[in-house]
């Protein structure tokens, strides 16, 4: 058997370019802006790239981006304090502190700080709980970009069966709530599941959010089964150079699947599509507009 590729960037073209359309009629009809304010702590060169990545999405997207770098030094009160004033300014719908930072800073802290209303990265625990009881909230992008792309195969979950392996906060656990709003059938594996190959191979939907490069192979994969792999790793290659896995190995796996993320062009663009997403969601419920239907 051999895998439909699920194309990540096709898709997240298509949802980019219906959020662009969004931010202009809510521009035209409203007067309506939609403000992203980004906060960068320290160097990290991916945390950089990937920054750097969103504010164009942002500003392609006819939004309002603001970029705020701090460096690794800065106290945590220092960083709250930018929290804070970004809470209070009205140009700015949306805010998102990009992970990980430095050891001196609580990032539940800082997560906390952020105005649920403008938490665009949904992790919040008011957005957290909001969702786990089945209420609207702004959700984590990555898990919303899982569901839209196994959408793209099913044009219903309900009743399939759903295994994510990974309980994160910001991936496992919001996509499991998600899947049961979905109406699927839902395990959440670990690295303690025993016999997780065989917890796997029960899927319909396999999910791998695991951060381990290829851990899932392909006896693993029920035949036919969609699987959406979360994992972005760098592995060594030829010489000096490296080379970006997912946590499926895909070649192996694709001969299993019905259908498969690649990665990269799967997962990744998607998770910025859905950032573009909620920040449009996040403009129009601060505003007090009905969200637009993307």
């Amino acid at each position: 058997m051999t895998a439909r590729i699920i194309d990540g960037k096709a898709l997240a073209d298509d949802l980019f370019g219906k959020v662009a359309a969004a931010v202009q009629r809510l521009t035209q009809d409203h007067g309506l802006e939609p403000g992203l304010a980004v906060v960068l702590v320290g160097n990290n060169p991916a945390s950089e790239i990937y920054v750097r990545s969103k504010s164009m999405k942002t500003v392609a997207a006819g939004m309002r981006s603001s970029m705020h770098k701090l460096p690794d030094t800065v106290t945590e009160d220092e960083l709250l304090q930018v929290v804070r004033q970004l809470n209070d300014d009205r140009a700015t719908h949306g805010i998102l502190v990009q992970l990980p930072l430095p050891p001196q800073i609580d990032p539940h802290k800082v997560i906390a700080a952020i105005e649920p209303a403008k938490d665009v990265d949904g992790f919040h625990p008011v957005n957290a709980g909001r969702l786990a009881t089945g209420l609207p909230a702004l959700v984590p992008c990555t898990p919303l970009g899982c569901i839209r792309l196994v959408k793209s195969v099913h044009a219903s979950l309900s009743g399939l069966e759903a295994v994510v392996i990974g309980r994160s906060n910001i991936v496992g656990k919001p996509l499991v709530q998600l899947l049961l709003g979905e109406n699927a059938t839902v395990t959440v594996a670990h690295s303690k599941t025993r016999d997780l190959p065989a917890v796997a191979r029960r899927a319909d939907l396999l999910f791998a959010a695991v951060g381990r490069p290829e851990m899932v192979t392909r006896d693993w994969i029920k035949p036919g089964a969609t699987v959406i792999d979360v994992g972005i790793n760098r592995v060594p290659a030829e010489g000096d150079k490296s080379r970006v896995v997912g946590d499926v190995a895909f070649a192996e796996a694709a001969e299993a699947a019905g259908a498969i993320t690649p990665v990269p062009g799967g997962v990744g663009p998607m998770t910025i599509a859905c950032l573009m997403l909620n920040t449009v969601r996040a403009a129009c419920g601060i505003a007090g507009l009905p969200e637009p239907d993307l």
